[in-house]
């Protein structure tokens, strides 16, 4: 059976429900909002996940997983993407109660559950099927541009820093630009495009050498479409996940590019040692990666402004126009009708 089959959903956060803490339910809700139950998170039980997020009114939030049983669901979902991928131990006793009480559950942890000694046990004695979505499966094949020579335009989000919008900036883009009557496709390449779309490949648990070709390979499933969104991965600068930014350039060939950014944010992960470098060093830096290759151009930012009053929101958009010269907007605070302009404008279609 196939993850997008289960249309029951327990979304399990436990400790660490937010917008940016648990994207992985939070996408989950926005985008596939009537598939969801409930939210498992026994430090939020009881209170408004719409006052929480923003968005997902009237989805109750739950301590325990019996909470849930009376609306019948099929499946729990691990909300969330942690740095090291590992199931945190507050989280394993909800796991527990789901497959004993014969739901499916379903994870983009890099930790393998399938690979968990207990957890498999009691999955068998109780016919509850274990789904890593992270897991690519075996894949060896090389990255050598082919993706140059398909058909399909190719567009591909970048950022200044993880959990910025990459991913829900294709999403938006690719609704929207269905709307104006093209023939898009959405490439994801991390679990929680995955859980949305139906399909794609986790490029960060692909082996280093391999990863540009599997971004090759999902352009190569979409290339008699007319434009494609591919959603991309951490951060070039990004000291920890600048591996798998790389092999997306690399391996997509991007004919446009969008920088995705979130003001105010001046380290990653908080850490001292890490600045993130300014946004009009970042558009060069990826554009000098991708030029040996494919030209790609950065022809637009996509803002998260999530959580600010509309007038700082405003004056971030100002500052990052007026910085880069591009069209700028936040997708789900104003659309991304600039954006899109901007890339059918570059491409010509």
């Amino acid at each position: 059976m196939h993850v997008l089959d289960y249309r029951r959903l327990v979304l399990l956060t436990e400790g660490s429900l937010g917008l940016f803490t648990s994207k992985t339910a939070a996408s989950i809700i926005r985008y596939r909002r009537n598939d969801v139950v409930a939210v498992l998170d026994s430090e939020c039980a009881g209170k408004s996940l719409e006052r929480l997020l923003g968005f997902g009114e009237g989805i109750p939030i739950i301590a325990e997983i019996a909470e849930a049983m009376p609306d019948h669901p099929d499946a729990l979902v691990i909300g969330i993407a942690p740095s090291g991928g590992q199931l945190p131990d507050r989280m394993r006793r909800h796991v527990i109660d789901a497959l004993r009480a014969g739901l499916a559950v379903i994870s983009g942890l890099h930790y393998r559950l399938r690979d968990d000694d207990e957890l498999n046990e009691i999955a068998r004695d109780h016919g509850a099927p274990i789904y890593d979505v992270r897991d690519p499966g075996v894949t060896t094949r090389l990255s050598f541009g082919r993706a140059r020579s398909m058909r399909v335009k190719r567009v591909l989000t970048v950022g200044t820093d993880c959990a910025v919008g990459k991913m829900v900036t294709c999403l938006e883009l690719r609704t929207a630009a269905v709307r104006a009557g093209l023939d898009a496709a959405f490439v994801p390449t991390g679990q929680t495009g995955i859980m949305i779309e139906g399909w794609g490949t986790s490029i960060d648990a692909v082996v280093s050498d391999f990863a540009g070709g599997a971004a090759e390979a999902l352009v190569e499933r979409v290339a008699d479409r007319g434009i494609c969104f591919v959603e991309g991965q951490g951060s070039i600068e990004h000291p920890a996940y600048s591996a798998v930014s790389l092999a997306l350039l690399h391996g997509v060939c991007p004919d446009a590019i969008i920088m995705c950014h979130r003001p105010g944010r001046t380290h990653h992960n908080d850490r001292p040692d890490c600045p993130i470098a300014r946004i009009e060093e970042q558009i060069l830096l990826n554009e000098s990666l991708t030029r040996p290759l494919h030209p790609g151009k950065v022809v637009g930012v996509s803002l998260n402004t999530a959580g600010m009053p509309d007038e700082e929101a405003t004056a971030h958009v100002a500052d990052i126009a007026r910085r880069t010269g591009l069209p700028v907007s936040d997708p789900i605070r104003t659309g991304v009708a600039p954006l899109l302009a901007a890339v059918r404008s570059y491409l010509g279609i």
